[in-house]
C-alpha cells in the first residue's frame, strides 16, 4: 500500500518519553523546600500537559497560587529539573525501534512540544542523539501553548508538507486537539498520561496501545 504520511509530529512527554519521574521528583523538591505538600506520581500525570507554569500552578496550594509564588516556584523547579531532566525519564518500550524504522523508511520527524524550549531541546538531544528532526519546538516566549495549532503550522512552513501528509502522534486531549486545529491526521497513544477515553473524547483520529501500531497507520 503507498505511504501517505511524509513527516511525523510526536509530542514528547508521555508519548516519547516518561518523564513524569523527573517532573513529580523536581517539583516536590521545590515544594517541600518551602514546607509545602507534596504529591503522588499519579497526580502529576494530571498537573502536566499545559507547559510548566500550570503544573507548578496546579502543584501549589490553591491560596498560594499568585503570579509572584507561581513564577519564582517556576524558576526553582526549572533550575532543579534541567540539573537533572533524565535521572528517572526513559523512552517508552518501543519507541527507540518505531523511531529508527521511521527514519529507515525515510519518514522526516519533528517534535512539538508543551515543555519549555531548553528542556525539550536537551531530551531530544540525550535520548535520540542519532535522529535529525526537522524541528524540536517547546514552549517559547511569545508563541501560545498547544492546543493553539502554531506550533504545528511553523513545523508544516519549515518542512514544506502538506497538512493531508502529516501523522501527529499524542498521549492527551490536548494533543489532539492541536491536530484538529492544524488539520493533521491525530494518534492518541494509550501508553502516555492520560486515558483512551480521554484521546477518544478530543477527537483522535487512532488510537495505539503500542509504538509498531503506528507504521500500519503511514
Amino acid at each position: 500500500m503507498e505511504r501517505t504520511t511524509d513527516l511525523v509530529i510526536f509530542d514528547m512527554d508521555g508519548t516519547l518519553l516518561d518523564t513524569i519521574g523527573d517532573l513529580a521528583a523536581c517539583c516536590n523538591q521545590v515544594l517541600e523546600a518551602r514546607g509545602l505538600p507534596c504529591h503522588t506520581y499519579e497526580d502529576y500525570c494530571g498537573f502536566v500537559g499545559n507547559g510548566v507554569m500550570r503544573l507548578v500552578e496546579r502543584a501549589l496550594p490553591e491560596a498560594l497560587r499568585t503570579a509572584e509564588t507561581v513564577a519564582a516556584v517556576r524558576a526553582d523547579f526549572v533550575a532543579c529539573y534541567t540539573e537533572h531532566i533524565a535521572r528517572h525519564t526513559r523512552p517508552y518500550d518501543g519507541i527507540p525501534e518505531l523511531v529508527g524504522e521511521l527514519v529507515r523508511r525515510g519518514v522526516r520527524l519533528a517534535i512539538a512540544s508543551n515543555k519549555f524550549q531548553a528542556g525539550t531541546e536537551k531530551l531530544a538531544r540525550h535520548f535520540f542523539p542519532d535522529v535529525r528532526f526537522e524541528a524540536v519546538l517547546g514552549q517559547r516566549p511569545g508563541v501560545p501553548l498547544k492546543p493553539d495549532p502554531q506550533v504545528v503550522r511553523e513545523i508544516l512552513a519549515c518542512t514544506g508538507v502538506a497538512p493531508g501528509r502529516v501523522l501527529y502522534v499524542g498521549d492527551t486531549g490536548i494533543d489532539m486537539a492541536t491536530a484538529c486545529a492544524a488539520g493533521v491526521r491525530s494518534v492518541g497513544v494509550t501508553w502516555g498520561f492520560r486515558t483512551r477515553e480521554e484521546l477518544a473524547a478530543h477527537g483522535a483520529c487512532h488510537l495505539a496501545d503500542r509504538p509498531e501500531e503506528i507504521l500500519a497507520l503511514l
